[in-house]
C-alpha cells in the first residue's frame, strides 16, 4: 500500500508540529474537485484501496457524489475517482473489517509509514496548504490494489487495476508515485508486465478487470521507461523491452483496446495518415496527428530502454523513428493532417479546444485527441530543440507559448497541456515557466469544491499540482525535473528506499509570490546553472537553494543550462 507520513511546519495561522504528531488528514479536503467535473471520490478509502463505499447518485456517477442536488439511486461498494464515463463500478459484496477497539477513529492508522516524510515550511495560505496535501491524497487513490480479487489468474504478483487511463496518468501521476512511494510504483509496473504476460498486451486503459479504449499512443511504454531511468528495482527489464517492442512491431486485430494501429503506414510512410487505410486491424481511424506525435515519443522511450539494455541496433532504429513527427510539420502552418499520398489535409486550429468543442473517440472525432492542433504542436518532449528551430527560433517559440497560454486554446483541464506550461525552460526562459504556473495556481487549482479545472483523472490533476507546488516538474520517460520556485519557503522529502532527505529552499521567498524568478541556484552548496536536476536529487538526498527575485534573471538562459534534447545526430 502507498502509505505516507507527512511532517508540516507552516507559520501562518497553522500550528507547528512534528512528524510523530502531525495528522496529514487534517489538511486534506476530499471535497476539492467534487464540482466542475472533477469527479473525485469523496468517501473513505485506503491508499490504493479497492473498496470505496458511498451512495450512488444520478449526477456525477463515477465518484458516487455530487453537490448539485442529484437524486440518490442506491449504494454500492466500489467506485473510481476523478474519471469521466458513466455509472459507478457496481455493487459488490462488502467484507467488513473491524477497526481496533471497534472505534472508527482507529481506522486512520493506515496513512502512516515512518520512513516516508514530507516537510514544508514557511508562510503560505491555508488554501495552498490544503490544495497541496489534498492533491497528494488523491494521487494515492488509484490505481487500486486488487491482489487476491483477480478471478482470471494468480501469479503471485500484486495485481493493480483502474489504470484509468494511462494516457492521462503517465505524465505526472506515476512519476509522483515514483517519488513518494517507489515500492508501490514498482509493484504497479510489475502488475502491468503481469497483465502483458497473461493477455499479450500492455494496457493503456483498464478498469474492473476489463480493457478500456486506447486513447493516445502506447503510453504504458512511458510508464515503464520512466521507472527504468529512475532506477526502480525488482523489475524484469528484459520482459519490459519485449512488451513495448511488441507494441511497436505487432498490430493487434482490435487496436481500439490495446496496442497501436496503422503500423504499416508508420513503417512505410513514417507518419499516421489522415483517413488511413489499415488492412491489418481496426479501431477508431482518427487522431492521425496526435497518434503520430505520441508514437514518436513512445518510440523514443523504447529506444531509451534498448540502449540501456545494450541493444544498439534496436536503439538506433527507434531513435530514428522517434523523429517521425517532423513528417507532419508544414512550415508556416505547423502540424497538420496528411493523406496517404503525401498531400496535406486541414484541421481548424481551434477545433478540439475550449473555443470550439470537445473531441474524443466517439464524440466529434478529429485528428487530435481531446486537444487542439495548437496544443499538440508542442508535444515532442524528446526533441524540443528541433521544434524550436522549426518554429523559427527561441523568440518565435516563446511568442507561440505566450499566445497559446493566454488564450482558450490552452486547456488546463486536460493532461496534454501539462508539460507545455514548463517548455519555456527549453528556450532558456525558466522564469516564464514560473510566471505561467503562478497564473494557473490558484486560478484553476484551489481549495474550493470546484478547485480542479476538470476530471482529476485518477489523481493526474492532483499530481500536476503537487509537482508544481514542489517546484520540480518531471518530463515523464526522462531523468529530468524542471526547476521552478516552490510555493513554500522550504520543502523536504525523505526517500522511502534510501532514507535520505531531499530539500528545496528559497532565499528571498515572498508569501505573496512577487518573487517568482530564480536569480541563482546552489546544489549541495555549489553553484548550479542548469534549469533541471535528475532523480538522484531525491534518492541521494540533495539540497537545492534558490535565490529569488521579482525580475527575470539570466539563470537558466545558456544553452548548456537547458534541459536535454535528444534528437542530435550523435544520439542516433
Amino acid at each position: 500500500m502507498c502509505q505516507l507520513l507527512i511532517s508540516l511546519f507552516v507559520f501562518s495561522a497553522i500550528r507547528v508540529t512534528t512528524c510523530e504528531k502531525f495528522d496529514p488528514l487534517a489538511f486534506v479536503d476530499p471535497l476539492i474537485g467534487s464540482r466542475r467535473g472533477g469527479n473525485v471520490f469523496v468517501g473513505a478509502t485506503l491508499p490504493d484501496g479497492l473498496a470505496k463505499a458511498v451512495i450512488d447518485v444520478d449526477g456525477e456517477k463515477t465518484g458516487g457524489f455530487a453537490t448539485d442536488g442529484s437524486n440518490i439511486t442506491g449504494f454500492s461498494i466500489v467506485h473510481d475517482s476523478g474519471t469521466g464515463g458513466n455509472p459507478s463500478l457496481g455493487n459488490f459484496p462488502l467484507f467488513p473489517q473491524l477497526c481496533p477497539g471497534d472505534d472508527l477513529n482507529n481506522c486512520r492508522f493506515r496513512i502512516g509509514k515512518p520512513e516516508q516524510c514530507f516537510r514544508v515550511a514557511g508562510k503560505s495560505s491555508q488554501g495552498c496548504v490544503e490544495s497541496f496535501w489534498s492533491g497528494l491524497y488523491r494521487n494515492m487513490i488509484s490505481p487500486q490494489n486488487y491482489t487476491g480479487e483477480n478471478p482470471y489468474w494468480d501469479s503471485g504478483v500484486p495485481y493493480f487495476d483502474s489504470y484509468y487511463c494511462i494516457c492521462d496518468s503517465f505524465r505526472a501521476q506515476h512519476p509522483l508515485l515514483t517519488v513518494i512511494d517507489p515500492q508501490a510504483q514498482a509493484q504497479m509496473v510489475n502488475s502491468l508486465l503481469d497483465i502483458y504476460k497473461h493477455e499479450g498486451w500492455l494496457p493503456d486503459c483498464r478498469m474492473s478487470l476489463c480493457k478500456g479504449w486506447t486513447q493516445g499512443g502506447s503510453n504504458a511504454d512511458v510508464v515503464l521507461v520512466d521507472a527504468y531511468v529512475k532506477n526502480l528495482t525488482s523489475i524484469d527489464w528484459k520482459v519490459a523491452l519485449e512488451a513495448i517492442t511488441k507494441y511497436a512491431e505487432d498490430e493487434p486485430l482490435e487496436w481500439l483496446y490495446q496496442g497501436r494501429g496503422g503500423l504499416d503506414s508508420w513503417r512505410n510512410l513514417h507518419y499516421i495518415p489522415y483517413l488511413d487505410f489499415d488492412p491489418v486491424g481496426f479501431g477508431t481511424n482518427s487522431r492521425s496527428v496526435s497518434r503520430t506525435l505520441e508514437y514518436s515519443y513512445n518510440d523514443y522511450c523504447l529506444a531509451t530502454l534498448a540502449k540501456g539494455l545494450g541493444k544498439g541496433t534496436l536503439h538506433a532504429k527507434y531513435m530514428t523513428q522517434s523523429m517521425n513527427w517532423r513528417n507532419l510539420w508544414k512550415r508556416n502552418q505547423n502540424s497538420l493532417p496528411k493523406y496517404m499520398n503525401g498531400t496535406w489535409g486541414f484541421q481548424d486550429p481551434i477545433a478540439c479546444s475550449n473555443l470550439a468543442g470537445f473531441c474524443s473517440l466517439t464524440t466529434n472525432p478529429s485528428e487530435t485527441f481531446e486537444a487542439s492542433i495548437w496544443q499538440y504542436q508542442f508535444i515532442v518532449p524528446h526533441a524540443v530543440a528541433t521544434l524550436i528551430d522549426l518554429m523559427g527560433g527561441e523568440e518565435a517559440f516563446v511568442s507561440r507559448l505566450d499566445y497559446f497560454h493566454a488564450s482558450p486554446l490552452a486547456d488546463i483541464s486536460n493532461e496534454p497541456v501539462f508539460l507545455t506550461v514548463y517548455l519555456y525552460h527549453y528556450a532558456g526562459r525558466p522564469g516564464l515557466s514560473a510566471e505561467r504556473i503562478h497564473k494557473y495556481v490558484p486560478s484553476a487549482f484551489n481549495s474550493s469544491r470546484g478547485g480542479l479545472p476538470g476530471n482529476d483523472d485518477s489523481g493526474a490533476m492532483g499530481a500536476f499540482l503537487a509537482f508544481s507546488v514542489m517546484g520540480l516538474f518531471p518530463v515523464a520517460g526522462q531523468d529530468v525535473y524542471l526547476i521552478t520556485p516552490p510555493f513554500f519557503e522550504e520543502i523536504s522529502l525523505r526517500n522511502p528506499m534510501t532514507g535520505k532527505t531531499a530539500t528545496a529552499k528559497s532565499v528571498g521567498f515572498d508569501a505573496k509570490y512577487r518573487n517568482v524568478y530564480i536569480q541563482s541556484v546552489k546544489l549541495d552548496g555549489e553553484t548550479w546553472n542548469k534549469s533541471w536536476v535528475g532523480h538522484g536529487f531525491f534518492t541521494e538526498g540533495r539540497t537545492l537553494e534558490l535565490t529569488l527575485g521579482d525580475k527575470e534573471s539570466d539563470w537558466g538562459k545558456g544553452k548548456e543550462a537547458r534541459p536535454p534534447s535528444y534528437e542530435a545526430a550523435s544520439e542516433f
